[in-house]
């Protein structure tokens, strides 16, 4: 009798270690979802992880009303966990697309969880009253909850979301809660009875042909996202990558977020990379940070002066997707097999800090600095360590978002690199997918834009286009924000 005692505990013990995973997962997924959808990561996790755990607290405070029938309660906890949980990403995603009224469903859903998550922990605590002493009882129950915190802190992004993507993880994590319940379920079958047996097979065959059709649920949605055929999808361990397609014409989207429309992305390469290529005295050594799009690569390339070109993009698997999908290696002239090329896929604050090369051309084609990860990639402390590699008359171009649209972004931009001792020019261009878009030319040298000449044919760039570039409308001219400083501790 003792010992069928102790299996019961374990087992109780190891339901809610699985229940602190679940619970952080299904956090780790509203956060993930909000910021794939909406952009503004630091906001959505902030606002997710604030209403779980509020929530939480109220789930534990209802627990209290709960005076009787605690396995039964318990057990329909979990299966509701285990169907809402399980459903949490395809229902916010369907909301996103088609009910225009994310937030709302966000909102509901983070607190229904936290609140029944809440009242789990209390209820456990008191299902094992008889079997432990209150300290041991309390201290038994935090430390599985606070280790499967753990476990779910490093399976997330390692493994669930690389491999599984964000609604197969919802369904996948669903049936754990369904496990959870139906461990509970047998554990006091003598006091519930076989009442439950009928919803037990019906959630899990409900999450199983979720988690089977998932793949079907997300194109479903993400073609009412996408104006055009999604040719390509894939989750990988930073981004979510969709490439569409229709009539020859292809576009490049990050999280949501275009990169490129074949229609005119040229005009944006050749605006980030002739001018910088043009300026600069030697092209032997050229670097490449982001751009792993291959498309700022192919127009280095056109120098046949250019002896190594090293290109340094975090996501292996847009480098990859690009040098080996047949139309996306085609529209970038089949750049990464040049012998010429040597590709890094880490973290470019890490590899410039290693590096001991010098550099006669640095092209940072970057997203906009719009989370902290990124920003710290536009910093003062960057652009020092830039200055570092940087041949004595070479020269350095960003992109810098848009003059118009984010005019203190691209002039703090502009400002930081004045600040980090070099010499500026900032200057714009036209691409329709984006409107007026900003770049940055920065060297150690006076730099000499309005007398330097196209010295290739070029699709759009010109010397005419060259010399309109550093002109600036009224309503766009030089503002005067502040520098972006960072403080990184090792």
């Amino acid at each position: 009798m003792k010992s069928t005692m102790q299996h019961k505990e374990i087992a109780l013990l190891f339901g809610t270690f699985v229940i602190a995973i679940c619970g952080l997962v299904y956090e780790l997924l509203a956060g993930t979802l909000s910021s794939y959808l909406l952009g503004d990561s630091i906001y959505h996790f902030s606002l997710v992880i604030g209403l779980f755990m509020s929530s939480m607290g109220v789930g534990a405070w209802i627990s209290r009303f709960v005076s009787d029938k605690l396995e039964h309660t318990f057990i329909i906890i979990q299966f509701t966990i285990a169907l809402l949980g399980g459903f949490s990403a395809f229902i916010l995603f369907y909301a996103f697309a088609y009910l225009e009224n994310y937030d709302a469903f966000l909102y509901l859903i983070t607190i229904l969880l936290g609140s029944m998550l809440g009242v789990e922990i209390p209820l456990i605590i008191r299902i094992l009253k008889d079997s432990f002493s209150l300290e041991s009882n309390i201290s038994n129950v935090f430390t599985v909850d606070y280790i499967g915190a753990l476990f779910a802190s490093l399976l997330f992004p390692l493994v669930l979301v690389p491999q599984l993507g964000l609604m197969q993880t919802a369904f996948l994590f669903g049936g754990l809660n369904l496990m959870v319940g139906t461990l509970a379920w047998f554990i006091f079958r003598d006091i519930l009875g076989k009442r439950y047996l009928l919803p037990i097979v019906i959630i899990a065959l409900i999450l199983i042909l979720g988690f089977i059709k998932s793949t079907t649920l997300t194109s479903m949605i993400e073609k009412k996202l996408y104006q055009n055929n999604i040719i390509y999808s894939k989750q990988s361990p930073y981004q979510k990558l969709i490439i569409t397609a229709n009539k020859g014409r292809i576009q490049f989207y990050i999280n949501g977020a275009l990169q490129f429309d074949s229609i005119d992305e040229h005009r944006y390469h050749e605006s980030l990379v002739h001018p910088v290529m043009n300026m600069s005295k030697s092209h032997e050594e050229v670097l490449i940070i982001g751009g792993g799009d291959g498309l700022a690569l192919r127009e280095v390339l056109k120098y046949d002066k250019v002896k190594h070109i090293t290109l340094v993009d975090l996501d292996e698997a847009v480098t990859t997707l690009f040098k080996t999908h047949p139309r996306l290696s085609t529209l970038n002239n089949h750049a990464y097999d040049s012998p010429k090329v040597s590709v890094f896929n880490q973290d470019a604050w890490k590899f410039i800090e290693d590096s001991h090369r010098l550099y006669d051309v640095i092209i940072i084609d970057l997203p906009d600095p719009n989370t902290i990860s990124l920003s710290r990639l536009y910093s003062k402390a960057f652009y020092h360590l830039l200055s570092s590699h940087l041949s004595r008359s070479g020269a350095i171009v960003t992109q810098a978002t848009s003059p118009i649209f984010s005019p203190d972004a691209f002039w703090c931009i502009a400002k930081t690199l004045e600040e980090s001792n070099f010499k500026v020019l900032p200057y714009h261009s036209y691409v329709p997918s984006f409107g007026e878009w900003g770049f940055i030319l920065a060297s150690h040298l006076k730099l000499p834009l309005e007398t330097i000449t196209a010295k290739a044919s070029f699709r759009y760039i010109d010397t005419q286009t060259m010399n309109t570039m550093k002109i600036f409308d009224k309503d766009s001219q030089k503002r005067s924000p502040k520098a972006i400083s960072l403080v990184i501790m090792d």
